[in-house]
């Protein structure tokens, strides 16, 4: 495709899915509007628009690297897959708006039937051709291949199968899935046997990127690091929230059909980060400022383990001193005087645990750094008891051979005024 051609329709797509999450944002608000508060439906609504709104990032981006690098089949992954998840966001709002004002899912029933499957090509696209294809759009080897074509498999027979699965539609008021082949057992099995197939395909995928960041150099090591950065972090942010849930389940329950501020933000948060994985894969495809991925890992290892360490040291003092406080004086309440010492204590404690921490991330992690700051730090200190100059040439190469390691090394010393005198008499 010519530059010019790949510009318009990059960006035409990246419009549409834009104009697309319009659409179902004033169908939100129509919705909101009409229903009944008492009998509104769950379907739609602002918050199924919230849930979709990070995912915006996959066709804006997609829009920005397909236009810029139509070669790449990247971009257009990203576009196809921000397609089908705003499909999916007018889907919603539609059939909200329908039972809104007339008690009924609008539309024909055989359209219902084929979007059951609309989830499967954009998770099934971005978990394996994504990653197996990121971030140059070739594979990493030909041995790949079947893979390759495994995988498409995988996402055209699972959204088959979900297709043809008999039951009940949703929300159709018990009507059943026109598509649905019913009395056959068999069916079901091997529905379940092609969605299966799909997170098998999404770990090989993932071990394609691994193998290709062994094979490959510091610039694609390097892109490769961004992304494996950002699905890290949404990672820990979704799994540290499902952990949240579960111990504080029953505050959730206690609070009579309201949702908790702390509950709120903890999904905001969550939703957000999905937007960091397009952003970590523009900036890995355009690299810019590529290199300061490393700065950003380091950091964001030392301060979540600070934060970690530091929550724990907060919540457990004020656990025990109110495990204290209850055996001493009988009393269920708590002191303000102990939340204070519990706060000072973690202030005072900031500075010296995160430099502890920051020593053993980087002498676990990042070896090399470590080792060329130490003797770094032992030059210095010998350079200040050192007079001899002879001595201190040497010692400055051996520094710069051993942190640095280069294929040689000279050093150049600037002759004094009477040396340079006396070569200018000869």
């Amino acid at each position: 495709m010519r530059r010019h051609a790949a510009f318009w329709l990059a960006w035409s797509l990246g419009a549409l899915s834009v104009a697309m999450f319009i659409a179902g944002f004033v169908l939100a608000l129509l919705s909101m509007q009409i229903a009944d508060p008492v009998t509104r439906t769950s379907v739609g609504g602002i918050d199924g628009l919230l849930v979709f709104l990070p995912f915006l990032a996959f066709p804006l981006v997609g829009a920005m690297v397909a236009s810029k690098r139509p070669s790449n089949p990247i971009g257009w992954i990203c576009l196809t897959a921000g397609l089908f998840w705003m499909l999916i966001v007018v889907g919603d709002q539609y059939t909200a708006y329908g039972l809104a004002t007339t008690g009924s899912p609008p539309g024909p029933v055989m359209l219902d039937a084929l979007t059951l499957s609309a989830w499967v090509p954009p998770v099934g696209l971005l978990g394996t051709f994504m990653v197996m294809l990121f971030p140059d759009g070739k594979l990493p080897s030909r041995r790949w291949r079947p893979l390759a074509w495994f995988s498409g498999a995988a996402i055209l027979l699972a959204s088959v199968a979900l297709d043809l699965e008999p039951g009940p539609l949703p929300h159709r008021g018990g009507v059943r899935n026109p598509l649905g082949i019913e009395g056959h057992p068999w069916v079901q099995s091997v529905e379940v046997a092609c969605v299966v197939l799909l997170p098998l395909c999404i770990l090989a995928s993932a071990l394609s990127l691994i193998s290709r960041y062994r094979h490959s150099g510091k610039e694609v090591r390097q892109q490769i690091k961004w992304l494996a950065f950002a699905a890290s972090f949404v990672g820990v942010v979704y799994l540290s929230a499902l952990v949240g849930g579960i111990l504080f389940v029953p505050d959730y329950l206690s609070t009579e059909g309201k949702t908790p501020i702390w509950v709120s933000l903890i999904l905001n948060v969550v939703l957000i980060s999905y937007a960091s994985i397009p952003t970590a894969i523009g900036i890995a495809i355009f690299k810019y400022r590529l290199y300061d991925i490393d700065i950003l890992i380091n950091r964001t290892l030392v301060y979540g383990a600070l934060t970690a360490t530091l929550a724990t040291v907060y919540f457990g003092s004020v656990a025990a001193t109110q495990a204290a406080f209850r055996a001493l004086t009988g009393q269920e309440q708590q002191p303000q005087f102990a939340i204070v010492v519990s706060t000072l204590v973690i202030a005072a404690l900031f500075g010296p645990l995160r430099r502890r921490i920051q020593k053993v991330i980087d002498r676990r992690f990042y070896r090399r750094k470590y080792d060329a700051a130490r003797i770094l730090a032992t030059f210095n200190t010998r350079l200040r008891e050192e007079v001899e100059l002879h001595t201190l040439s040497d010692d400055l190469l051996g520094v710069v051979m051993e942190t640095m390691q280069p294929a040689h090394v000279s050093l150049w010393l600037r002759p004094s005024d009477e040396a340079a005198a006396k070569e200018q008499n000869r």
